[in-house]
């Protein structure tokens, strides 16, 4: 019988767990759709990416794995939010090996209000310009710049295209389940009316949601946005009682398995709100 010596038979176990977990100088580990988009697109199929949201979870909820954990221990580049976006991502990646990237490092975020003061608005990918400087960023990461450069300018042509198709609208007023659009809305000079703050878990107070309803009506709002991956039913009762009809806005945090099935991506969702803005604000 042969014996294998002990520090051996621990390397053994730990190059397996490793390549188990999809570690390597080739692999980039993404905390959320957005961000494994921008990492396929710009490594391509040298590059192996992971994303630690499956699809149809929500992201603010997830809970990693062992497996999920390993990955991120080793992994070439980690790509996350800061801000409590995801703590349990945000804590593993303080443990990974590669590299770190926190892809809110450098911008100048929208602070929550009311009950919500203290808190920062992450989701700045809803904004085509500062999602173009993340796939920039995410190219200088992986030393793909010129990959990058032709990601960020198809991101690019989508803030032509939003600028042009919300030009002249006769509302500017738009009601969201929670609060995920400000940095689209500041961008396009459109005005938000979230039902929930920047945490989609929240819960509006009756008077809120009496005020809300009380709102749609006298702006004669026409369309409550839900979205997918939460549950829409407050969104359904505001729009019901408003007299207004519900209608999806994607914050793209995820997609549908549905949504994968068709092969919708980041660009193909922008492009699917922009529509549906321009339908409910009176857009031409």
């Amino acid at each position: 019988m042969r014996i294998v010596p002990a520090f051996l038979l621990a390397a053994l176990v730990l190059a397996g767990c490793s390549s188990a977990a999809g570690g390597g100088r080739n692999s980039v580990v993404a905390a959320f759709y957005p961000l494994a988009f921008a990492a396929e697109q710009i490594g391509g199929p040298s590059l192996t990416v992971h994303n630690l949201t499956p699809p149809g979870a929500e992201p603010h909820d997830i809970e990693l794995t062992p497996r999920d954990v390993a990955r991120i221990q080793t992994a070439a580049v980690v790509l996350y939010l800061s801000h409590g976006f995801q703590p349990s991502v945000e804590q593993a990646a303080k443990s990974a090996k590669g590299k770190k990237v926190d892809v809110l490092a450098g911008f100048d975020l929208r602070n929550g209000v009311g009950d919500e003061a203290g808190k920062t608005d992450p989701h700045v990918w809803l904004d085509p310009v500062r999602f173009a400087r993340i796939v920039r960023r995410i190219g200088r990461v992986l030393g793909r710049p010129a990959r990058s450069d032709a990601l960020a300018r198809r991101v690019l042509a989508l803030d032509s295209e939003y600028r042009a198709g919300l030009a002249h609208c006769a509302n500017k007023d738009f009601v969201t389940s929670h609060a995920a659009f400000g940095y689209l809305a500041a961008r396009y000079g459109l005005h938000q009316i979230p039902i929930t703050g920047i945490d989609p878990e929240s819960e509006p107070s009756p008077s809120h949601l009496h005020a809300l309803i009380t709102l749609v009506r006298r702006e004669h709002v026409t369309t409550v946005f839900f979205e997918r991956l939460v549950s829409p039913k407050l969104a359904e009762t505001v729009a019901r009682d408003a007299g207004a009809k519900a209608e999806v806005l994607d914050p793209i945090e995820g997609l549908t398995p549905d949504e994968q099935a068709h092969g919708l991506d980041y660009l193909g969702l922008m492009r699917q709100n922009l529509r549906a803005l321009r339908g409910a604000l009176g857009c031409r």
